[in-house]
């Protein structure tokens, strides 16, 4: 049963997080693409993207534990960036999801492109769907949305993301 769970775990990672491992030079038309995606998803997100100092674009973020999960991506913010997570707690499986922080302010924007920004585990995401962004409001200058790809996880975790940054040359 252990070996069985464990396979089909390694099935899901890696299929859900191909993207991320695809990683290429395309990053910012996938940067792009994702910010049309989430705009038309939810039209309210439209003053987020006018008003921001300015934001980081993830648009594939692989997610998987057992037990003990991580999650890790690429983005792109006037340079590249990448995410790393740990968490612990209940969880079992992967997935993928697309995440656009947003920065309110340019001090905010100052603090993620130092190299080391983290974000705890008491920051939380909006789910991105039509409306849900005219009701969100900055959270210590950032505002965080995901947009579900695909997977299976099932999660009672406690877990923060830390970025690193390089500027582009």
């Amino acid at each position: 049963m252990k070996k069985t769970l464990t396979a089909l775990l390694c099935s899901l990672l890696l299929l859900t997080i191909t993207d991320v491992w695809a990683w290429d030079a395309n990053a910012e038309l996938k940067a792009n693409e994702t910010v049309a995606h989430f705009s038309n998803k939810d039209k309210s997100l439209d003053n987020f993207f006018k008003q921001a100092y300015g934001y980081a674009v993830f648009p594939t973020i692989g997610k998987a534990g057992f037990i003990i999960g991580g999650a890790h991506g690429d983005g792109v913010v006037t340079g590249t960036t990448k995410m790393t997570q740990v968490s612990v707690g209940w969880q079992a499986g992967a997935e993928a999801y697309s995440e656009i922080i947003f920065f309110q302010n340019k001090a905010a924007y100052d603090d993620f492109i130092k190299g080391n920004y983290e974000v705890g585990a008491q920051a939380s995401a909006v789910a991105a769907k039509k409306g849900v962004a005219s009701q969100t409001k900055y959270s210590d200058g950032i505002a965080i949305f995901t947009d579900y790809k695909g997977g299976l996880m099932a999660a009672a975790s406690v877990g923060g993301q830390k970025f690193s940054y390089e500027a582009k040359e």
